[in-house]
């Protein structure tokens, strides 16, 4: 017997999550549009902390740290239904209580000057993999670390590295030996922001604000090195599929909320005497929309649910992040075109949306990739068509 329904924990989990969101973070959209439209941050970094003491007041605090480092070590499923509970706002906002998932590869001095900080907000981080001439092809990277004596000098670029003009400390992912490559031939750092390196603004489309990175012959002390020398690739593939399930979970929150709009919009809007929700064109872009949903939702729980398992979660998280950021882009298009010209205006939040969900077809691997991670693995014989039924 297959049960498709949520523990009364994982109901409680989310049902909270939800009172947060609508109690705490969906009064402040209005000024967050006002304030993006002005060109400045959506939220004042006081009124996040303040939010996320609030949180915290009782029990949101590291959703996938640790226990032993005071967090909440939830499964994946939980993490995805709390996710998509935030994803029904626009308001830029997430738990404390986090650090990337490897730096708990610091050995125990690192630990007391990167991740304890990282967790309780002392210090911010960033990764940094991606050049201007490596995106989804990350085995291209040519920013080097060579050695000179005890110490590395690092020479690079990177771009497009989320939280780059805010961290003070950056995990760089660099070339430390061409001839093995990714095969050995990467290495991981941790590299202060007072060592050298610089960051730019790279201004978008959306309200993400990423940055481009400069490293001009940066000296790193040998001790910075996380994890073991060649394990960078390694590192930087497990960094890069743990977010996979997470950003299409995102997705199903915003689906929901822009579903809402339309659907209230469609019985309230009249033309030519009658409600346009009366009109067969409206009924079948929300019918469309609600089913596109509900598939995408089954498809990140299965991925979640299969990283819980302790299975690979490479292919299933593909499947959920392709189909997923894609059904929130087509979601997102058809509730601006219900509501016409205001739905294109900076008056609703709706072109918000629109823009910000274009981007999650690119971060963290593009459609294409995901697509290539598929086939790739149906064609070779990894994986077998409908295997998780077999």
């Amino acid at each position: 017997m297959v049960d498709f329904s949520l523990t009364e924990e994982e109901q409680a989990i989310r049902a909270t999550t939800r009172e947060f969101v609508r109690r705490e973070l969906m009064p402040l959209e209005n000024d967050v549009l006002r304030r993006e439209r002005e060109g400045l941050p959506g939220v004042e970094p006081d009124v996040v902390q303040a939010l996320r003491a609030k949180a915290k007041s009782f029990g949101f605090w590291g959703l996938s740290t640790p226990e032993q480092y005071g967090g909440m070590n939830l499964s994946a499923v939980d993490q995805a239904l709390i996710t998509s509970e935030l994803g029904r706002t626009f308001v830029p906002f997430s738990f404390g209580g986090e650090a990337d998932n490897i730096l708990y590869e610091c050995n125990e001095e690192q630990r007391k000057e990167y991740l304890l900080p990282t967790i309780s907000g002392e210090r911010r981080s960033c990764f940094a993999i991606t050049e201007p001439g490596a995106g989804s092809d990350t085995r291209a990277i040519r920013t080097t670390a060579r050695r000179d004596g005890d110490d590395w000098i690092i020479r690079g670029e990177k771009t497009f590295i989320t939280g780059g003009n805010e961290a003070d400390f950056a995990i760089v992912i660099a070339v430390t030996d061409p001839e093995k490559g990714s095969k050995g031939g990467f290495t991981a750092f941790l590299v202060d922001r007072e060592r050298g390196w610089t960051s730019d603004r790279i201004v978008t489309m959306g309200q993400a604000v990423p940055a481009t990175l400069n490293f001009d012959d940066v000296r790193v002390p040998g001790d910075h090195v996380l994890g073991e020398i060649g394990q960078g690739y390694e590192l930087a593939m497990r960094w890069i599929m743990k977010g996979r399930f997470i950003i299409p979970a995102r997705g199903i929150g915003a689906c929901e909320r822009l579903l809402e709009l339309a659907i209230e919009h469609a019985t309230s809007r009249e033309t030519f005497g009658r409600p346009i929700a009366d009109n067969q064109a409206i009924q079948w872009m929300i019918a469309d929309s609600e089913v596109e949903m509900e598939a995408a939702r089954w498809l990140v729980l299965y991925a979640a649910w299969a990283v819980d398992q302790g299975r690979h979660p490479q292919h299933d998280s593909a499947i959920a992040k392709l189909y997923g950021t894609n059904t929130v882009n087509r979601i997102a298009d058809r509730v601006l075109q219900i509501h016409g010209g205001m739905g294109y205006t900076k008056e609703l939040p709706i072109e918000r949306w629109f823009r910000e969900v274009r981007l999650w077809r690119i971060f963290e691997g593009t459609d294409e990739m995901q697509r290539l991670i598929i086939s790739r693995g149906l064609l070779r014989g990894y994986r077998k068509p409908g295997a998780h039924f077999h």
